[in-house]
């Protein structure tokens, strides 16, 4: 297998990639820290040719990206179009609609009939699509949870999976375990720890995201759950940051690094 890649999922940065020349700023700032690959996700409407220059000229690949739902059903060539473009071989979505979410078991099963036909028609264009989970469907189904009912119900082929840690842990999953279900199912994976900020007088703490390392996920049991899946690319992301969203990925990515990534 390849060399594991550390990516930066760049909704952590969102407010700093609106416009081309902020876009342009910020990649550089991204390979700067040392990351080569990106997860491109929540950038402004910046023409895609522009970002395939400024990625090129700073030595970024694009791993992934996050799509809109609306755009896989009813854009879709413009989809595979762009990410023939950019030379990213994956599309992800980054969450179920609103509108599949409070219809119960039915609605899940709706959606990943759905999602099934979109993977179908981009694995048909060389491309893989993937559901990269929130801690919603943790919800259980009788037996099952509505993330298991996803993944049961659509073709590995067509549907794999982008796990987010912190997600899995914040719905009472195991990140490890779940990595290792989704065994050559999974070519992107997103990493974010957790960490408990109690304020004085409570007694109970909040979960709030941290960088890579500095929460308490059990991080060689998540890395070693990665390598046993053959997962390829790794993507840092943080939602919240504490600190300047760079100085987070740059925390991650030192980290990562001294755990035996590069």
């Amino acid at each position: 297998m390849s060399q594991p890649v550390l990516a930066a999922q760049l909704y952590t940065i969102r407010d700093f990639t609106k416009t081309t020349e902020d876009f342009a700023a910020s990649m550089a700032k991204i390979r700067e820290i040392g990351y080569t690959s990106v997860q491109v996700s929540a950038i402004g409407p910046i023409p895609h040719e522009d970002v395939k220059q400024i990625l090129d000229d700073n030595g970024l690949t694009v791993c992934i990206t996050h799509i809109g739902y609306d755009r896989l059903t009813d854009d879709i060539d413009d989809v595979i179009a762009q990410h023939k473009l950019w030379d990213a071989p994956n599309v992800a979505i980054g969450s179920m609609p609103n509108e599949f979410r409070a219809g119960g078991e039915d609605a899940y099963k709706r959606f990943a009939e759905i999602a099934n036909g979109i993977g179908e028609k981009l694995h048909a264009a060389g491309l893989t699509f993937s559901y990269h989970n929130h801690s919603f469907e943790f919800v259980r189904f009788g037996d099952r949870t509505g993330l298991q009912l996803i993944y049961d119900e659509t073709d590995p082929r067509y549907v794999q999976a982008e796990l987010d840690t912190y997600w899995v842990q914040h719905g009472g999953g195991d990140p490890a375990a779940w990595i290792e279900r989704m065994t050559d199912r999974m070519p992107v994976v997103h990493l974010k720890d957790m960490a408990v900020e109690v304020h004085e007088g409570e007694f109970h703490g909040q979960q709030i995201m941290a960088e890579v390392g500095e929460g308490n996920l059990n991080w060689p049991r998540v890395l070693e759950a990665c390598k046993t899946a053959n997962v390829r690319w790794y993507a840092v992301e943080q939602d919240i940051c504490q600190r300047d969203p760079f100085e987070s990925l740059a925390i991650s990515y030192r980290n990562l690094k001294a755990m035996g990534l590069s």
